[in-house]
């Protein structure tokens, strides 16, 4: 495969889409010039039928002296007029044949990229994106592909073609005025459907959007049909789904009536044409400087002409809402890349796992700081535990880790490398993580548990559901492993979904470990449950704790106490007792409750399972 283009950044227009796509197309080179061949040849062979007609025609008129003449040349004519006929959809067929695969493989490719582009956008792009939208635009670009070049390859392309051989082949034999006539109004039609077309075209930009628009409500209204059932907002999430689609009503309206003004001023140029055309054509006959072949030649030769022409508007129309779809698309490609590997990025070499914040200031926005001056570091093989009221930056602390986003200042290094220096792929593979909000695939548990190491072996998940305390529940369902978890996995409880991606963790078997609030879904009895496995696993390797309850990081080697992004206490738990500080405090209020959590946790009980 050639290397892929790089997208053109800044102002897209038509001519920056059509030229980001060719070098896909061009990938098949051989493939399109042979299409191309096949195109001329089909064109050859479809402007040889009205002159064979002709010729056929005129072969009628002998006269009666030579029998032999009327008999054999009408059949000979006839026999190549087949023929010719014959060819035209033989090569119209080869050139579709030819072209098919260049077409797919370009829609397969700049698919494959985007979607491959959008897992290497930075999470900043990601939590403001509008998935419903976004899909919508994928889905419209990658189906505009493939229609322009069907409608540039088999529509446009072969009507020039056409065009020129006739052009030609009047001003060779006929009255000038032929050629004229013909490419006047070959000119008229084409200006006027390009000028109202452009006109048109704000009315197809408005419509995507207001389409993309209402798909997103709606997407998102559904993956939040929990909340709106809640609240019994049916009625309202139906009138904002309604306002995007009377929106898109009154543009698409706009947009149609506008094509009946295109259609009927095309139908006028054609009508003027072809009527001039005919009446030159029969003086000449009358005259007896054209014959009827002549004549029927010359009609032809409109019909074939503006036949297609007929329907330059709609292609030309589909050919600029195919470009419109195409520059969402490629829009996508031209998304920054807030985090990216460097030239030089080298795989993350392990030697034992030592993770290191040195000074590290960072913000998500300009105005709002987060982290200031963070300096701590984890022995390789150790447990470091952070803890804090919400909005403290404890999360922040494992975003910058997986290095899904770069800090402002300091550094993030691991065994001496700065994050920023090696490759994000390496990087990622070395870390496992139990998040706080787990989010599933709309698959079958066990295709969720081997998203930690695609290609584990079905015994491997089931050591692995036993290591996080969930084969047991799994097997008492009706389907087992292949019990499908349903969107975003909410047909699980809080606490299942937290197992098993503390499962999944456990199958990718990662040299650091972080735990995000990892047992903050769970009951006191299923976090005891689970707490000696996370212990378990945890040892000797790298591991960050984010907690909440502070007796699940008691015998942590190291504890961070965080307030307004600094680090204001650190220490044992012992030491932090004995400091009574910050730490203290905390601690003597989960004492006063054992239940009670950190308001900046979630509190979603393990329940009844909604699959079982």
């Amino acid at each position: 495969m050639p290397p892929l283009p790089v997208a053109n950044q800044g102002t897209r227009n038509d001519w920056g889409t059509l030229k980001t796509l060719f070098p896909y197309l061009w990938a098949y080179k051989w493939r399109m010039l042979l299409a191309l061949s096949f195109l001329v040849g089909a064109k050859l062979a479809n402007v040889g039928v009205p002159i064979l007609m002709k010729r056929i025609i005129d072969g009628l008129t002998i006269t009666p002296a030579h029998p032999q003449a009327l008999l054999m040349l009408p059949i000979g004519l006839l026999v190549a007029y087949g023929a010719l006929r014959v060819s035209t959809t033989l090569f119209t067929e080869l050139r579709e044949f030819v072209f098919a695969r260049v077409t797919q493989h370009a829609v397969r490719t700049v698919a494959l990229q985007v979607f491959k582009h959008l897992h290497s956008l930075s999470l900043r792009f990601h939590l403001n994106r509008q998935t419903g939208g976004m899909s919508r635009d994928i889905e419209r670009g990658t189906r505009g592909i493939s229609s322009l070049v069907s409608y540039t390859l088999f529509s446009i392309l072969p009507t020039l073609v056409e065009i020129s051989l006739v052009l030609g082949y009047l001003v060779l034999h006929y009255d000038i005025w032929f050629s004229v006539i013909t490419g006047c109004a070959l000119v008229s039609y084409i200006a006027f459907t390009v000028f109202i077309t452009e006109w048109r075209t704000h009315f197809r930009r408005t419509m995507n959007e207001l389409d993309s628009k209402a798909n997103t409500r709606a997407i998102d209204s559904l993956l939040n049909y929990e909340t709106v059932k809640y609240f019994g907002n049916e009625e309202w999430e139906a009138r904002r789904y309604d306002e995007g689609l009377q929106r898109y009503e009154n543009a698409a309206v706009k947009s149609q009536t506008s094509l009946s003004l295109l259609n009927t001023g095309q139908s006028l140029i054609i009508a003027i044409a072809v009527t001039l055309i005919m009446w030159r054509a029969t003086v000449g006959v009358v005259n007896g400087t054209m014959t009827l072949g002549d004549l029927v030649l010359v009609n032809s030769f409109m019909i074939q002409l503006y036949v297609p022409l007929n329907y330059l508007g709609v292609i030309y129309r589909e050919i600029k809402q195919s470009l419109a779809d195409m520059e969402r698309l490629f829009s996508l490609l031209d998304q920054h890349r807030e985090v990216a590997d460097g030239p030089d990025a080298q795989p993350l070499r392990l030697t034992g796992a030592e993770v290191r914040f040195s000074n590290v200031d960072f913000s998500y926005e300009k105005k709002r700081q987060i982290l200031f001056g963070v300096d701590f570091t984890i022995p390789a093989g150790s447990t470091t535990a952070v803890v804090g009221h919400s909005g403290s930056g404890k999360s922040t602390l494992s975003r910058l880790l997986f290095r899904f986003y770069d800090v402002d200042a300091g550094t993030v290094t691991i065994d001496g490398q700065d994050l920023r220096d090696v490759t994000q792929t390496s990087l990622r593979r070395a870390i496992g993580i139990v998040p706080q909000d787990t989010v599933l695939f709309n698959d079958s548990i066990e295709y969720n548990i081997a998203y930690g190491r695609p290609g584990a072996s079905h015994d491997e998940i089931v050591e692995a559901a036993r290591a996080a305390s969930i084969h047991d529940f799994i097997t008492t369902l009706p389907d087992g492993y292949q019990t499908m978890v349903g969107e975003r996995g909410l047909k699980l409880s809080g606490g299942e979904k937290q197992r098993v991606a503390i499962a999944r963790a456990l199958l990718k078997n990662p040299a650091i470990l972080i735990f995000d609030e990892a047992t903050s879904a769970l009951d006191s009895k299923a976090e005891q449950a689970i707490q000696a496995q996370l212990k378990a696993i945890a040892k000797d390797r790298t591991t960050l704790v984010i907690a909440h309850r502070l007796s699940t990081i008691a015998d942590a080697a190291q504890i961070l106490v965080m307030d307004h992004g600094r680090i204001i206490e650190r220490g044992t738990h012992a030491q932090l007792l004995a400091a009574g500080g910050a730490y203290a405090q905390m601690w003597q209020r989960q004492l006063a409750s054992p239940d009670a959590v950190d308001v900046s946790a979630p509190t979603d009980a393990v329940g009844q399972s909604k699959v079982a």
